[in-house]
């Protein structure tokens, strides 16, 4: 199929407008994205993008941590199964991370977000911020962690952002080492999962129905032809979901991670960008790669010139000898690291997930 310029025009011109009024209302931005590579590579990237700094910490989680869901008397319990490297927002949730089984979760920001109520007759409470840490502890794959969230176990718990006057409204993404991809949205006060290895990308606003919907428009045109340029979130949808599937599928995995951190680069905004009529578009503040086969986290700051990562497999995550460790970060992540920073964590307290005052 070819298309004219003038066609290629107008289809461009309605998926912009299209795009334009379903995110009038977002807040915060992020993108996320699986790679499948060559030879079995599985790469999961995201981007956190916020407007002031998120406190960004890592951590080492090891198994057999006795949690709860921080919603009070009626909070659900668990002990984590698995280790974890995660990173933090604001040291009082889990926002970003791994567990050694090759399970990645992140937590990205959806305005459209309705949460169930919550009371003394509902299902035990949890927290939204101990949410990817619930499936991180408890899960190998994606399929697993689907067909627990499926029964629904608990009542997501939600909350005012640290230090802002406004609710937290988030959707979970969730990748494994197989390729295999699942995104969780609460639209209505429901839980909606939308699972498939198809399902690669997730940014933010409008929900993931509408944003497919809106991304095959620009299929029609091809990314090759016209891409759309801007920072918000329809846009980076497709630009992520073009560039995911047109970079090279190299053998060399370490060529896969340089690919794939030049596409989250992509769809990064600026740092210091600030838009004061559309307050939706967020500085890029770091980026995140799991490499799922050699278990390996790479994060980089917008603020350093190094990535640095963290070899899982050199990682005591044991119940009996493993340790909470803490790699300090610095205000707005600015303190540089530079190759294998597994060795600079140091011991620490774990950190308390913010959750109902009771």
């Amino acid at each position: 199929m070819t298309f004219s310029p003038a066609k290629v025009f107008r289809v461009a011109a309605l998926a912009l407008s299209v795009s334009s009024l379903c995110i009038a209302n977002v807040a915060e931005a992020c993108t996320r994205f699986v790679y499948l590579g060559a030879d079995g590579q599985v790469m999961t990237a995201r981007s956190m993008d916020w407007k002031s700094d998120v406190m960004t910490n890592l951590y080492v989680l090891p198994k057999g941590m006795e949690r709860t869901g921080e919603a009070g008397p009626n909070s659900i319990k668990w002990t984590s199964k698995y280790g974890s490297v995660v990173a933090t927002g604001y040291d009082v949730s889990t926002t970003d991370g791994v567990n050694e089984a090759g399970l990645a979760a992140n937590l990205l920001w959806l305005v459209e977000s309705q949460y169930p109520p919550f009371g003394k007759d509902s299902k035990p409470g949890l927290t939204i911020a101990a949410w990817a840490q619930y499936v991180l502890d408890n899960f190998a794959t994606v399929e697993e962690a689907v067909a627990d969230l499926e029964k629904q176990p608990f009542t997501i718990v939600t909350d005012n952002v640290p230090g802002e006057d406004r609710l937290t409204t988030l959707h979970l993404s969730i990748s494994d080492a197989s390729g295999d991809s699942a995104i969780v949205e609460y639209i209505g006060g429901k839980q909606v999962i939308h699972h498939s290895r198809d399902y690669q990308v997730m940014t933010n606003s409008p929900i993931f129905d509408q944003q497919l919907a809106l991304n095959a428009y620009w299929k029609q045109i091809g990314g090759t032809v016209m891409l759309p340029g801007t920072n918000r979130a329809a846009d980076r949808f497709a630009r992520a979901s073009f560039y995911v599937n047109a970079i090279p599928k190299f053998e060399d995995p370490n060529r896969s991670v340089a690919s794939v951190f030049s596409v989250i680069r992509n769809v990064s905004v600026p740092f210091g960008l600030n838009t004061p009529d559309e307050p939706n578009i967020s500085s890029t503040r770091w980026r995140t790669v799991v490499d799922h086969k050699r278990r390996l986290y790479f994060f980089e700051s917008a603020l350093t010139p190094n990535t640095f990562w963290i070899d899982l497999k050199a990682i005591d995550f044991s119940a009996d000898t493993g340790k909470v460790m803490r790699l300090d970060l610095g205000a707005n992540q600015d303190h540089t690291f530079s190759g294998n920073a597994t060795t600079d964590f140091k011991p620490a307290p774990a950190f308390h997930f913010l959750g109902l005052k009771t």
